[in-house]
């Protein structure tokens, strides 16, 4: 964790999802009121996986609005969620 993706000379996998922005905040179901329209959501997905292209990490990635499984392992200690909109 004191090690940034550049310094271990790693890569990163985007995957979009459009389950990232559900707001649970009331009740059991979430809310995917806030989500961006595909086409925006496209248009931010590719600037995000091209600016860290431009910084010279490999990218991988899968293909937007598609069915995809993932397989990974979780090499670390911790799962952080990182909100700057918190509000309570």
């Amino acid at each position: 964790m004191n090690r940034s993706i550049l310094e271990m000379g790693g890569g990163v996998l985007v995957v979009s999802q459009f389950t990232l922005w559900g707001d649970c905040l009331k009740g059991r179901r979430p809310s995917f009121t806030r989500a961006a329209p595909p086409e925006k959501a496209k248009a931010l997905y590719e600037h995000f996986t091209g600016l860290i292209r431009e910084k010279g990490i490999k990218v991988a990635t899968g293909v937007f609005q598609e069915m995809m499984e993932v397989h990974l392992v979780n090499d670390g200690p911790v799962t952080m969620l990182l909100d700057s909109e918190k509000s309570f």
